[in-house]
């Protein structure tokens, strides 16, 4: 791809997105500003996981399209769409008795084929990736002996393997606790500002989007509601608007960055105590 392009590498146009007759999203657009980490927040069910597997090619639209490089994503063969994008699912399921180091080596699958095998280059990618995300020392262990988190960080290492130049996070903090939470976004920001690439995760601690995030992109009902620097969306308004929280949004003192700060519980009940009493006098 032409680096003077202005075109960015990954978008939805106009997208309605769907589980058999459930429609989740309708005329949905977005677009990944490159070499960005775009953070993709909003409350339970709406369509944070859905819109993801969408760009990723895991969930073809009903309506509109899914563009990688200018292509229409269900056009690209599988493999070419894999040496560019990777993604880590919400879920995933390793086979029955496969150690850690062969699951991270699955990463390197897209890399090879007829002419080209197993290589000291596939080994020490796959070895850097376990350094990376703190399993090196469980490299021989069976996966399914591991903790939640372990296994967590398992699927990262695969999909770090992988080393494509976009690499889609769904929820990656899940079964982790603070310190590998934190760790794990460290990681994702190094990866973002020293390796150039385009990251795009879904989470649920706006205050992690706020603080790792240089795009933020906030749905509601299936919609874009503000998408933008996490200083420009990251608001009172709006966290109001999109997760019906009362809070205040005020400077974090170790980033600068916007931290959000639940009203007490107090005064949430008491505003809605207000608003039920307005409502019955209606």
């Amino acid at each position: 791809m032409d680096p003077r392009s202005t075109v960015n590498r990954l978008s939805a146009e106009n997208v309605t997105l769907a589980y058999d007759q459930r429609v989740i999203a309708e005329q949905l657009s977005v677009e990944i500003p490159d070499r960005s980490f775009t953070v993709i927040v909003g409350p339970n069910a709406c369509g944070k996981s859905t819109l993801l597997r969408a760009l990723s090619r895991m969930l073809r639209p009903t309506e509109g399209r899914v563009l990688l490089d200018g292509q229409v994503i269900q056009s690209m063969p599988a493999k070419k769409v894999a040496r560019t994008l990777g993604l880590l699912p919400q879920s995933s399921i390793a086979p029955d008795g496969i150690t850690v180091a062969d699951l991270v080596g699955r990463g390197r699958y897209p890399h090879q084929g007829i002419l080209r095998q197993w290589s000291t280059e596939d080994e020490r990618v796959v070895q850097e990736s376990m350094a990376h995300t703190g399993i090196a020392a469980l490299a021989d262990r069976y996966v399914d002996e591991l903790s939640g988190g372990q296994r967590q960080r398992v699927w990262i290492a695969m999909a770090l393997a992988q080393q494509t130049p976009l690499l889609l996070l769904d929820e990656p903090t899940t079964y982790l606790d603070i310190q590998h939470q934190i760790d794990v976004l460290d990681l994702c920001a190094d990866l973002h500002e020293e390796q150039g690439r385009t990251l795009v995760a879904v989470l649920h601690d706006l205050n992690h989007a706020a603080r790792y995030a240089t795009h933020i992109v906030a749905l509601k009902d299936g919609s874009v509601v503000a998408q933008g620097a996490p200083g420009e969306v990251v608001t009172a308004e709006l966290v109001e608007v999109v997760f019906g929280l009362r809070c205040q949004v005020i400077e974090d003192p170790e980033t600068g960055t916007p931290l959000v700060v639940p009203a007490a519980r107090k005064a949430r009940t008491a505003v809605a105590r207000t608003a039920v009493k307005d409502s019955v006098g209606d």
